[in-house]
């Protein structure tokens, strides 16, 4: 599967944006998928995760109630919402894709990655 990750931006501190990645292939049903985010000098952080079916999801601890996943498995789209952004959610986004079971949090149980798209929130 092929991810191409969009909606990245520049937002002031308290602002949403909403990130797309869209995936190819007939399979995305089949895929765990995942977002994850880094930021300069530091290692690549889980932020979020979702099921195939999109009844489970799981979050990082610093964007719980902030953020929420979702899917549309209809469009091979999942979406992270991303509301009352802080300058510390600043880093470039990916998304991922995990054959996976359940919702894993670790960068090495994703076989798939889209090219990242960066956010910036600014204070």
């Amino acid at each position: 599967v092929q991810l191409q990750a969009s909606g990245g931006g520049l937002v002031q501190a308290g602002g949403s944006l909403r990130l797309s990645c869209a995936a190819s292939g007939r399979t995305f049903s089949r895929y765990v998928m995942g977002w994850f985010r880094q930021a300069p000098g530091k290692e690549r952080e889980f932020v979020a995760g979702i099921s195939w079916t999109g009844g489970s999801t799981k979050y990082g601890d610093s964007v719980k109630g902030r953020f929420t996943i979702s899917r549309d498995n209809a469009k091979n789209t999942v979406y992270l919402q991303m509301n009352s952004l802080k300058p510390e959610d600043t880093a470039v986004y990916f998304c991922a894709a995990s054959r996976g079971w359940g919702t894993p949090t670790r960068p090495v149980e994703y076989e798939h990655w889209g090219q990242g798209t960066q956010v910036t929130v600014s204070s």
